[in-house]
């Protein structure tokens, strides 16, 4: 019943039920988290399961965004889409889009972007020797 309505409420309406109230109590524990400690603040940025990903293959150079696609089979175009819009707001990548049919859209990394460099080359590093340990 809950779909049948939704599929009828305005779209003003609609927007306010997927959003998260910016007063919320999770929101507030958040923010002091990320006042309070480094790493919080980093992984506000950079965390979850597709960011780290998308960096990781944006450190190779400038990727359109069907590159991207490839690159990473598992993800879906909604959270693809998602996630390179967060890392704009949040001055990781730049977008830069060419108004020619089909639409050339190609992603890189900012100069705050390319700071991260050595952090995912560490975690990648430190990724690929746990890899080998447990293979072996």
């Amino acid at each position: 019943m809950y779909l049948l309505l939704y599929k009828y409420l305005p779209l003003s309406k609609q927007s306010a039920m997927t959003q998260i109230k910016e007063n919320s109590t999770w929101n507030f524990n958040k923010e002091l988290s990320m006042q309070a400690c480094p790493v919080s603040f980093v992984m506000n940025k950079i965390g979850g399961h597709w960011k780290p990903i998308i960096l990781y293959q944006l450190m190779s150079g400038p990727k359109r965004y069907s590159e991207l696609r490839r690159a990473i089979p598992g993800i879906t175009e909604k959270m693809l889409i998602q996630h390179l819009k967060q890392l704009q707001a949040d001055d990781l990548v730049s977008r830069k889009a060419e108004a020619v049919v089909p639409p050339h859209v190609v992603y890189q990394f900012t100069s705050k972007g390319e700071s991260l460099k050595p952090v995912l080359k560490a975690i990648a590093a430190w990724g690929y020797e746990q890899w080998n340990a447990e293979m072996i």
